[in-house]
């Protein structure tokens, strides 16, 4: 009995299983290795030598996160369900954001409280620790109150795959209010909070921000870090800011930007941001707007009235403005699609949020807790989610990662495309949406018709995703009563000309209303 005992501890110590002549054999027949006896002898030699550094990382402590703001674990509403979580943390006492209530995405880590990206997959867990951008409002005096709902894994435009249910609309309460930052658009514009943070891998902070009638920017790749925060695929991840006005938005903007330390390898060490809170104001006399025909096709007539509107109103403010043609902007979507797919199949799926082939700081418990819901209740997801893992899982049976790897030469193309229009214009503009609101899917709406609801509005959004310009919606008014979104797009890391931009349109709307 003595000897059975010391056995199982010394296999609880073990990191990895070894690995036994069987194993290597079936491995090589299921790779077509072809290993000769002889050879697969050698393999089962080396290995063991091999899985010593294996035992040494497990064997090794991670460091610890630091969380610098007490707070308590808060609590789940159930009167307000664009809430998945309620907190009160506290930050300092005085900074940019002082007095100003804060939702952060559930797709964000908050140390202490419960966080489920809007997926049953992730139901119980908590982090250990605060994303870079949750410090940092913190540190500029912002009050966390909460973790807002967003849609299941954050793959939907819409608002209706949270396992919560579907998140409606604040002008009406049959219709969508945009994704996948549902419930930080929602409780912005019901102002419930002050502002609140986004994620934006195809428009998921653009498009709500549109239909709910505020301000929401997808800042410039890699200029906010997005450490801390569940990614869905490394090279389309964005985070930022919404509000109900512009210059809140650029404030937020200003906390939040900045270099991590080479946490997070989307970023760009040598950029210093100016102080966005400070310049937005300074006007846009003599700036060039380009109206994108390409933005407009395809557009529900009433909104692509009142978005070119607004952009011929910027005259008024001293800006130039014209029209601009890009027919490859009509590819876009297609561009970014096999990128979002089997980029995310591989990063947050078959990757547990971490994948491989990147320095910086890996969330290991997060990883934990993806690979436990993926190997528990892999069906217990949208269908949305299963539709991404469907297809990407047919494209690496039959093709490997060819699309991918041709969509990303095509981004380099289309970025080079919107760099040269760029050089002739500040900012470029079109519709955020493709339409007003959609109508949420009912029990008597085929499953098909509302699969159609979730990307359908995405045209415009997603192609700056894919190049990384900056791009922000602001309200210009509204159609039958809700709400329409102008996007302004502009040269990378040049999101203070946006931000310029949008505080005009906001200036004129203000004084025409």
């Amino acid at each position: 009995m003595d000897f059975l005992l010391s056995d199982i501890k010394l296999r609880k110590s073990e990191a990895i299983s070894t690995i036994t002549k069987e194993d290597i054999q079936s491995i090589s027949g299921d790779l077509n290795l072809r290993l000769s006896p002889e050879e697969t002898d050698a393999v089962f030699v080396f290995s063991k030598e091999t899985l010593k550094s294996y035992q040494k990382v497990y064997e090794l402590n991670s460091p610890s996160a630091t969380v610098k703001y007490p707070r308590t674990p808060g609590y789940r509403d159930t009167t307000d369900n664009a809430w998945y979580y309620r907190c009160d943390i506290k930050g300092a006492n005085s900074g940019l954001l002082a007095g100003k209530t804060v939702a952060i995405k559930d797709n964000v880590c908050v140390a202490g409280v419960p966080m489920m990206n809007g997926s049953k997959l992730l139901e119980g867990f908590v982090p250990d620790r605060d994303a870079t951008i949750v410090t940092r409002i913190l540190d500029a005096g912002g009050q966390i109150v909460g973790k807002s709902v967003c849609e299941d894994m954050c793959f939907s435009g819409s608002s209706f795959t949270s396992s919560y249910g579907p998140l409606r609309n604040p002008f009406d309460p049959t219709r969508s209010c945009g994704g996948s930052s549902s419930g930080s658009g929602s409780l912005v514009a019901r102002k419930v909070v002050d502002v609140a943070i986004g994620g934006d891998q195809g428009g998921s902070i653009r498009l709500p921000a549109s239909w709910c009638g505020i301000v929401g920017l997808k800042p410039t790749y890699g200029l906010v870090p997005y450490t801390g925060i569940i990614p869905t695929e490394m090279t389309l991840d964005h985070v930022g800011p919404m509000a109900r006005t512009v210059e809140d938005c650029a404030a937020l903007l200003e906390v939040i930007a900045g270099y991590d330390g080479g946490n997070d390898p989307r970023q760009f060490p040598t950029f210093t941001h100016p102080p966005y809170s400070k310049l937005v104001n300074d006007g846009i006399k003599g700036k060039k707007v380009g109206i994108l025909l390409e933005g407009f096709q395809g557009v529900e007539e009433d909104l692509a009235v009142i978005v070119r509107g607004a952009a011929e109103d910027l005259k008024a403010a001293g800006a130039e403005v014209g029209e601009v043609s890009l027919p490859i902007h009509n590819d876009g979507l297609a561009i970014w699609t096999p990128i979002d797919f089997e980029g995310a199949y591989h990063m947050l799926f078959k990757g547990n949020g971490n994948g491989y082939g990147w320095k910086g700081q890996h969330d290991l418990q997060l990883q934990d807790a993806l690979a436990r819901g993926y190997n528990l209740r892999p069906f217990d997801c949208s269908l949305s989610v299963k539709i991404v893992k469907i297809i990407s899982e047919y494209m690496e049976r039959n093709y490997q990662n060819k699309f991918y790897a041709k969509a990303q030469n095509l981004v380099q193309h289309l970025t080079s495309e919107y760099n040269r229009i760029l050089e002739l214009y500040d900012v470029i503009v079109m519709p955020t949406c493709t339409g007003k609101p959609f109508k949420l899917p009912t029990t008597e709406d085929s499953i098909s018709d509302s699969l159609k609801l979730l990307h359908g509005m995405k045209k415009n959004t997603t192609p700056f995703n894919a190049t990384g310009h900056p791009a922000i919606s602001v309200n210009v008014g509204h159609s039958e009563g809700l709400p329409c979104g102008m996007m302004i797009v502009g040269r990378m890391f040049d999101d203070l000309t946006v931000l310029k931009v949008a505080r005009a349109v906001e200036k004129i709307r203000d004084s025409s209303s």
